[in-house]
């Protein structure tokens, strides 16, 4: 069995490549923190947080933290965690149970009414 580390969204699989701690810090960066607050979230200082993702990033092959969370998502070593949703709902669409669908109303049609007058009927304008 395969060990993951689920972060928020995001769920990384160890044993890929990346070292535990660079694997926790590059699932904070696929959140959007900042190194700074994944500093806060573990306890220790921003220039090991750095330090660790810029060893990430070449392990990687990359230069920039987004082509790392990027590249880590080509080589299935981290995914968000919306995908396994989509794919539980796909899957229970395929059973058939009409539980979770919702159909939609058919909409109303809207006719315009108008009115013929007769000659007759018209008001007339008399100056």
């Amino acid at each position: 069995m395969e060990a993951t580390i689920v972060s928020g969204a995001w769920k990384g699989h160890l044993g890929r490549g990346l070292a535990p701690k660079e694997l926790q810090y590059l699932l904070g960066t696929a959140q959007g923190k900042t190194a700074k607050e994944i500093a806060r979230q573990f306890d220790v200082a921003a220039c090991t947080v750095a330090k660790r993702l810029s060893c990430a990033m070449f392990k990687l092959g990359v230069n920039r933290q987004t082509a790392a969370v990027a590249e880590a998502m080509r080589r299935q070593i981290i995914s968000p965690m919306c995908i396994t949703l989509a794919a539980l709902i796909a899957m229970h669409s395929m059973i058939g149970d009409d539980a979770m669908r919702r159909d939609r109303r058919v909409p109303e049609r809207r006719t315009a009414q108008v009115r013929v007058l007769r000659q007759a009927e018209r008001p007339s304008l008399i100056a």
